[in-house]
Parts: structure tokens; sequence; C-alpha cells
């Protein structure tokens, strides 16, 4: 089975490579020769790529800046993201597309359900809800995973950020007010992987869609940040206090969803895999970073 991921320096994206199987080609392709913001690009740079299934994980995932850059946002995550699932459609293969919590408003009581109605609030969540809009109009062969709250060896992420802020710093301000699902890349990948093998070996798939796709356990971003940290500190890396502040005190220019909690109750049904415990998870890419 060959998987062609968009992007290459993402977190899904570079957690593919590292964990293709010998039954599994990863191709990952980027800038220049597919780039989202040029839609002409998509369409030949994935034919080129000769996908069994393609997985759309490139994406505009600057929070903040997509409230000064709206439209830059919209053309790669909503239309971008649209010319990748038809790019898949041409060649009659499925597409699997990573989304977000964001596209909730963050007011409900409990887990979000993939039927609980969208309400983002902000430019990043609109984008991204266009582009599964996109993704569901242009490929009826495709499997919608929002996820939340990624970590992992790669990228800028929270766990890469808390690690570096204890390396210089007694004492670390973290919000105690928002709540979510902290979700390793490392975990996404594998579920993709287990996910497009069902896909491959089953041309009667039917079940197409939207599924969440989040870690096992919840917990909010101070609680997060103290096992990061305690964790480090066993292994003998930098650790620090952390002091629980409310987001009303850690202003950003885009609003966040005071709950992130996804329910992957329809994945682990469908798919038959869930991600592991969060201390499994964390303590192996914290493990990873310090190693670094």
């Amino acid at each position: 089975m060959r998987l062609v991921v968009t992007g290459r320096e993402g977190q899904v994206a570079a957690s593919l490579l590292e964990a293709g199987r010998e039954d599994v080609e990863v191709v990952a392709i980027g800038r220049p020769q597919l780039d989202l913001a040029r839609p002409e690009t998509v369409i030949d740079a994935i034919a080129a790529a000769k996908p069994d299934i393609v997985v759309s994980a490139a994406a505009y995932t600057a929070v903040d800046q997509a409230e000064d850059e709206p439209e830059l946002a919209y053309a790669v995550n909503a239309a971008g993201a649209g010319e990748v699932a038809q790019a898949a459609a041409r060649r009659g293969v499925p597409v699997i597309h990573l989304s977000t919590d964001y596209v909730f408003d963050g007011t409900k009581d409990g887990p979000y359900l993939e039927t609980d109605a969208t309400a983002p609030i902000g430019v990043y969540g609109a984008s991204k809800l266009a582009g599964e809009q996109a993704v569901a109009s242009a490929n009826p062969r495709h499997l919608i995973l929002r996820t939340a709250w990624v970590y992992s060896p790669f990228g800028k992420n929270f766990a890469k950020t808390m690690l570096r802020l204890a390396s210089d710093r007694d004492e670390i301000p973290v919000v105690a007010d928002q709540w979510g699902n902290p979700t390793s890349a490392l975990d996404i990948a594998d579920a993709i992987l287990h996910a497009a093998a069902r896909l491959h070996r089953n041309e009667d798939f039917a079940a197409w869609g939207i599924y969440h796709l989040a870690g096992t356990d919840e917990t909010n971003w101070s609680g997060f940040a103290r096992y990061i940290l305690d964790t480090s500190g066993g292994l003998g890396g930098p650790s620090a206090r952390v002091r629980d502040i409310a987001a009303t005190d850690y202003l950003t220019k885009a609003r966040r969803p005071v709950n992130s909690r996804l329910s992957s109750a329809k994945f682990a049904s469908v798919f038959g895999w869930r991600a592991p415990v969060l201390q499994k998870s964390a303590r192996e890419v914290i493990r990873r970073l310090l190693s670094r």
C-alpha cells in the first residue's frame, strides 16, 4: 500500500514517515511541488505520487495569525483541502483528512460527539470546518479525523514549549480553565495506518464520514504541563513548578474553546483502535525530546 501524505514538516506527516511498515510505503509531498495556497499544483503533484490512499495532513495552523490572514487560512484549509480530496477522487482512492476540535465553540458540558453542532469561534476553526465540507463534497470516500492538543517529538508543540521554558525558569504560569485530550502525533500516525490498512483490504468499506481521534485521557493545560515536567524531572530533564492561571490572564488574538474534549468512541467501534493512556504516550514523547 502506498500512502501519500500532504506536507513534510507537520507533526503527523513526520510521525507517519517514521512509522511506515514493511507493507506500507509512506511518501510525503509538499512545497514547492504541492502548495495548498496554489491549488493548480495539487492535482499533478498527487497524480505523480500514485497513491493508494491520500492523507490530507498539510494545513494552515497558526491560530492567532489566521485572524490577520483569513484569506490565506481559507485558501489552504478550505480550498486547498478540497483540491487534495478531488485529486484523490480523480485517482479513485480514499482521502483521510485531518481536522480539529476548533470547529466547536467549547461550550458543551462533556466530550464532543461527531453529531454535535459545529460553531467555530475563530478564523482557524471556521477555515477548517470549511475544509471538512470541501473534502466531503469532493470525495465521497473520505475519513475526516478531528483531533486536538497534538504534541510529538517533531515541530512546535506544547510539550516542547514546557521543556524549553523549564530549562531557565523555576515557575511557569499555565492556563487551568481549558480542557481537552492531549494527543500524541505518534498515536495519530498509528491510528491512520490502522485505518488505512482496513480501507485498503476492504473495498466494500462504507462507514465513511467524520470521526474524532484524540487521546484517551482528559485534563487541563496546567495538569498536562505538570505531567510533562514531573516526567521530565524523573528522567533527569528540566522541571519547574506550574502555577494555575485563567485564560483571561493569558490573552491571545484568537479565542480558544474552553472545552476541547472529544469522544473517540466511534473510531474505536468502527476500527478497533484506541489511543494508549496519557502516561504511556506522553512519557515516550518526553523521553525522545530529552534524548535530543
